[in-house]
C-alpha cells in the first residue's frame, strides 16, 4: 500500500498541493466571476446610485489599475517572494469590494472599483510566482490549464447567478459574496504555504521608481483610449496620442524587445496580447449580434458564449496535458487557425445573415484555440524565467493581456460606432479580429523551444 502511494505519480491534487491548487484556483475562479457578475449588474447599480456618467469609469478603471498592480506586485515578489504580495493584493481585492458593496454613492463605489484592480491584477502575478515556486516544472502545464479552466466557467453561470443575486437579494451581494468567499479562498492558500521556503537565494535588486512611473502611464493610456469617443477633439487622434504613451511607457514593463517579436520570451508576452484582443474584442459583440440582429434576449444570447466557454476548458485540458508533444509552433498554429476560423465565419454570418447556429458554433472554434494558446504561453513564461525574474516577466505578460484587450476593444468599438446601423458594423469588428489572428503568428513562430527542466533555458535570440 505505502510502496502503491510512493510509485504513484505526482498531481496537482496530490496531498502536498491539493490546498493549494484548490485555493488558487478559487481565487481566479471568484475574480473571472465577480468580473462578468458585475457587467450584468452595474446598469442596476447606477440606476441605483445615480450614477450613469461614471458608468464607463467603473470597468475602466478597474483595468487601469490592474495595470499598477502587476508591476507592484511583481517587483515585490522577485525580491522577497511571493506570500507577502498575495496576501496584499487579496486584502485590496476584498476591500474594493466591500468598499463597492457599502457605497453610497456611485463615486464612492468607482473608488472601491480603483482598489479592487490594484488587488485583481496583483493577485494573478502573485499567483504565477507561487506556482512557479511551489510545483514541479512538470505539473505547471496543469496548475495553468486549471487556471485557464476557473476562468473559463464563470462566463457560464456568472451572468445569470448575478442577475438572481441582484433579483432575489440585492447587488450589493454580489460584491459583499464574493469579498467572504474570496477571503476563504485564500486561507486555504495561506495555511498551506506557511513554513515552505518560497524566498530565492538570489532576490532582485534592481530600481522600480521607472517601472512604476510607466505603469501609471500605461494606465492613463488605457483609460483614455477607452473614452475616446467623449472628448471634443476627434477620437482618431486621442487614440493615437494614447497608443504613443502606451508604446513609450511600456517598453521598461515588457522583456527586450517585445515590441519586434524577438525569439523566445519577447515573443511569447508579444502573442498573449495579439490574441487576448482578438478575442476579448469581439467576443462583446457575438450576444450583441444575436440580440440586435437575431431578437435573441439577453439571457439567451449568453449562448453564443457558452460553447466557446466549453471549447475552451476542453483545450485547455489538452494543452496542459500534452503540451511538450504538440510543441509551441504546432500550438500557435492551430491555436491562430481556429482563432482565425470563428472571426471569419462569425463575421460571414453577420454579413450575409446565416442563421444564428452557425455563430454560436462558429465562435466555439474561438475559445478552442484560446484554451490551447493561454495555457501554454503561461508556461513558457516560467520556462524563461529564473527565479529572480518570475514576477517582472508574469506581470509582463499579464500586462500586454490587459492593455493589448484595452486598445483592442476601443478601436474596436470606434470602428463599429462609425459604422452603426450599416451591414458593415459587424463584419468589420470580427475581421479586425480575424487580422490579429494572422498576425499572432509572427510571435507565434518565434517562441522558441523552452521547456521547463528546473532550470529555465535562455531566451534564443
Amino acid at each position: 500500500m505505502s510502496e502503491s502511494a510512493a510509485t504513484r505519480p505526482e498531481t496537482i491534487w496530490s496531498a502536498r498541493h491539493a490546498w493549494v491548487t484548490a485555493g488558487s484556483v478559487a481565487l481566479i475562479f471568484l475574480a473571472a466571476l465577480q468580473s462578468l457578475a458585475v457587467t450584468t449588474v452595474m446598469p442596476v447599480v447606477s440606476a441605483d446610485l445615480g450614477g450613469a456618467a461614471l458608468y464607463a469609469v467603473a470597468f475602466s478603471g478597474t483595468l487601469a489599475t490592474s495595470v499598477i498592480g502587476m508591476v507592484v506586485v511583481g517587483a515585490w515578489s522577485d525580491r522577497t517572494g511571493p506570500v507577502a504580495p498575495l496576501t496584499a493584493a487579496v486584502a485590496l481585492f476584498v476591500v474594493g469590494l466591500v468598499i463597492a458593496g457599502l457605497a453610497p454613492t456611485m463615486p464612492v463605489l468607482v473608488a472601491g472599483r480603483l482598489v479592487q484592480g490594484l488587488g485583481t491584477g496583483g493577485q494573478v502575478v502573485a499567483l504565477y510566482v507561487v506556482t512557479a515556486r511551489v510545483y514541479p516544472p512538470s505539473l505547471h502545464g496543469r496548475v495553468f490549464a486549471a487556471f485557464s479552466a476557473a476562468w473559463v466557467v464563470p462566463s457560464l453561470i456568472g451572468p445569470f447567478l448575478a442577475g438572481a443575486v441582484a433579483e432575489f437579494l440585492h447587488w450589493r451581494w454580489v460584491f459583499l459574496g464574493v469579498a467572504v468567499l474570496t477571503a476563504a479562498a485564500f486561507a486555504m492558500v495561506a495555511l498551506r504555504l506557511r513554513g515552505i521556503p518560497l524566498r530565492t537565494d538570489h532576490p532582485a535588486t534592481g530600481p522600480v521608481g521607472i517601472r512604476m512611473l510607466c505603469a501609471v502611464l500605461v494606465a492613463i493610456g488605457g483609460v483614455t483610449t477607452s473614452l475616446a469617443g467623449e472628448f471634443r477633439v476627434p477620437a482618431w487622434l486621442v487614440v493615437l496620442v494614447s497608443l504613443i504613451v502606451i508604446v513609450l511607457a511600456l517598453r521598461p514593463l515588457l522583456p527586450k524587445r517585445t515590441l519586434v517579436a524577438a525569439r523566445g520570451l519577447p515573443s511569447v508576452v508579444l502573442m498573449r496580447g495579439f490574441i487576448a484582443g482578438a478575442l476579448f474584442g469581439a467576443e462583446i459583440y457575438v450576444p450583441y449580434l444575436l440580440i440586435e440582429r437575431d431578437g435573441f434576449p439577453p439571457t439567451l444570447a449568453g449562448l453564443g458564449l457558452t460553447a466557446a466557454a466549453i471549447a475552451w476548458a476542453v483545450a485547455a485540458d489538452i494543452s496542459g496535458r500534452v503540451g511538450d508533444r504538440l510543441g509551441n509552433a504546432r500550438i500557435s498554429v492551430l491555436g491562430a487557425a481556429q482563432l482565425f476560423t470563428a472571426a471569419v465565419v462569425v463575421g460571414a454570418a453577420a454579413l450575409l445573415h446565416l442563421h444564428p447556429i452557425v455563430v454560436i458554433v462558429g465562435w466555439a472554434f474561438a475559445g478552442g484555440g484560446m484554451g490551447l494558446m493561454y495555457p501554454r504561453l503561461t508556461v513558457l513564461t516560467l520556462a524563461y524565467s529564473t527565479s529572480r525574474d518570475q514576477g517582472f516577466n508574469s506581470s509582463a505578460l499579464s500586462i500586454f493581456d490587459a492593455i493589448g484587450s484595452t486598445v483592442v476593444i476601443a478601436v474596436m468599438g470606434l470602428v463599429f460606432t462609425a459604422l452603426a446601423g450599416g451591414p458593415a458594423a459587424f463584419p468589420a469588428v470580427f475581421g479586425i479580429a480575424a487580422a490579429l489572428a494572422v498576425a499572432a503568428l509572427v510571435p507565434g513562430l518565434r517562441l522558441g523551444h523552452a521547456r521547463e527542466t528546473g532550470q529555465a533555458r535562455a531566451p534564443i535570440v
